[in-house]
């Protein structure tokens, strides 16, 4: 199944609505770090976002050191970022 990719003007919007985003040099994916006070607080953030990748069948690539989770969004059936990937940030910025 095709997922269709996000346009310039849907990608744009999306950024200015979420401005701890960047947009990755190529163009294909948004990415933020995410701080918390300490291992446990980031481990928990994980473990909500992790449920709800379940359900939504979209998974983020992170790394995780200590107080940090670091995340890439984007969409490879897209070849760039999808309406999942918005969906998944905006999940991310309500689970703070």
């Amino acid at each position: 199944m095709t997922v269709a990719r996000l346009t310039d003007a849907e990608r744009d919007s999306l950024l200015a609505e979420l401005p701890e985003w960047q947009l990755r040099e190529d163009g294909r994916a948004i990415v933020r770090t995410f701080r918390f006070a300490d291992f446990s607080e980031s481990w928990a953030f994980m473990n909500r976002v992790a449920l709800y990748a379940e359900k939504a069948d979209h998974h983020p690539e992170w790394f995780n050191v200590y107080n940090r989770v670091e995340v890439t969004l984007t969409t490879h059936d897209a070849n760039g970022l999808s309406a999942r990937d918005a969906a998944m940030a905006r999940v991310m910025e309500g689970f703070l």
